[in-house]
């Protein structure tokens, strides 16, 4: 990781057009590729394992993780790896050779942040960010041991679309580690419906359920909603009035979980 100065033109970017939102936000995050889903989109074609390779990748995105900490954003590390390439790179695994996979994935992980505080770190899992079957997908149950080691502090997850709805239930039967806050998705990434707020009330109120502690459950998107350049699976004026129903949810739950003073602070 020879020059930084692009990672930095970006962390500008992100503080100045936050800066500029009113009312401000109370936290930013920045996202960046984890070393595991670098490996499965850029094949290894020079090392003698896969585990090497990733992490020698881990060795060099500590660099571009460390300037968004250092910068005062929290950084989000993005690992579809942990999940969707299931179905992809690592199909003809079995699961449990998948998962063993993952484990070395997360370690990759935990060699990046070597250094970093968890406290400023999200890891982001998800099973893809397209609109599909998804009838293959792994479920969530046997990954979550393996995710919960990483030195991380939080825990995004798909928990909003129709096929992954019901992953909330697995945080409640593998309990979230104390040092974990969890970030489900609370609105879906691929569908043009917009969530009536009641129901993104009722998610949270159900991941909060599942973690036994209102403190630790922050309400979040599915995924993002521009994987690619030019893929665009929910028209712009679609996801902001979802980011709206969003709130709107997230105040009705705070309502019935705090009392009414606490909502819409």
């Amino acid at each position: 990781y020879e020059d930084t100065s692009l990672i930095e033109r970006e962390i500008e970017r992100a503080k100045r057009h936050a800066a500029a939102q009113q009312p401000p936000f109370a936290e930013c995050f920045m996202t960046a590729p984890s070393p595991g889903i670098i490996a499965t989109t850029m094949l290894n074609a020079y090392y003698e394992s896969h585990e090497a390779y990733v992490n020698a990748l881990a060795r060099e995105m500590r660099t571009e993780y460390k300037a968004v900490v250092d910068s005062g954003l929290v950084l989000q590390i993005d690992a579809p790896d942990l999940a969707m390439e299931r179905v992809f790179l690592f199909q003809h695994m079995s699961e449990a050779e998948y998962v063993r996979v993952c484990e070395t994935h997360v370690s990759a992980i935990n060699l990046a942040l070597e250094g970093i505080p968890r406290d400023r770190v999200r890891l982001h899992v998800c099973w893809g960010n397209w609109e599909g079957p998804h009838v293959h997908d792994i479920a969530l149950d046997p990954l979550l041991p393996v995710l919960y080691q990483a030195n991380v502090g939080g825990l995004s997850i798909e928990m909003a679309n129709p096929r992954h709805q019901h992953e909330v239930a697995a945080v409640h039967r593998n309990k979230l580690p104390d040092q974990f806050v969890l970030l489900p998705g609370v609105i879906d990434s691929t569908s043009n419906f917009v969530e009536h707020p009641e129901v993104v009330a009722q998610r949270i109120e159900r991941a909060v359920a599942a973690v036994g502690d209102r403190e630790r459950v922050i309400a979040s998107s599915d995924c993002g909603f521009g994987t690619f350049a030019g893929w665009e699976w929910v028209s712009e004026d679609v996801v902001w009035a979802k980011f709206h129903a969003c709130r709107e949810g997230a105040d009705i739950a705070t309502a019935r979980l705090w009392g009414r003073a606490k909502a819409g602070a």
